[in-house]
């Protein structure tokens, strides 16, 4: 699945950045955006199969966007994984009722990243409409 083209949607500098190296090292093709705003101009640019997307976001929060691309022809086949801090109960399925069809935790698992990556590709590549 390399060469895939990923958005990263993450505020925190340092964690997009590991994501991006650890992604590209493997293949992929990333984009970064640290706000929702700036995820919308890069998706009018190019959409990715996969998104990886911060709920804590300054201004519109990521499950607020993950809704809007969800419900938009152009985007609502692009997997979105969940990828955050939060961890309470209860959290993991607010994401996933947002339209998140994965939920990853951090700290960011750097051994088993590239390889998660690999399997949500697999699975968007069966499921084209994006439904989970």
């Amino acid at each position: 699945m390399a060469h895939e083209s990923v958005l990263v949607v993450d505020d925190n500098l340092q964690n997009a950045k590991l994501v991006e190296f650890l992604l590209a090292a493997s293949g992929y093709h990333v984009t970064t955006a640290a706000t929702a705003e700036a995820a919308l101009a890069a998706l009018e640019r190019q959409v990715p199969r996969l998104i990886l997307m911060d709920l804590q976001l300054p201004g519109m929060d990521g499950l607020t966007l993950t809704r809007m691309l969800k419900a938009n022809p152009r985007t609502r086949g692009t997997f979105i994984v969940a990828l955050t801090a939060y961890a309470m109960a209860g959290d993991e399925e607010r994401a996933l009722a947002a339209g998140c069809d994965a939920y990853l935790t951090k700290p960011i698992d750097t051994r088993s990243l590239p390889a998660k990556v690999a399997e949500y590709l697999a699975r968007s590549g069966k499921n084209p409409e994006g439904a989970r």
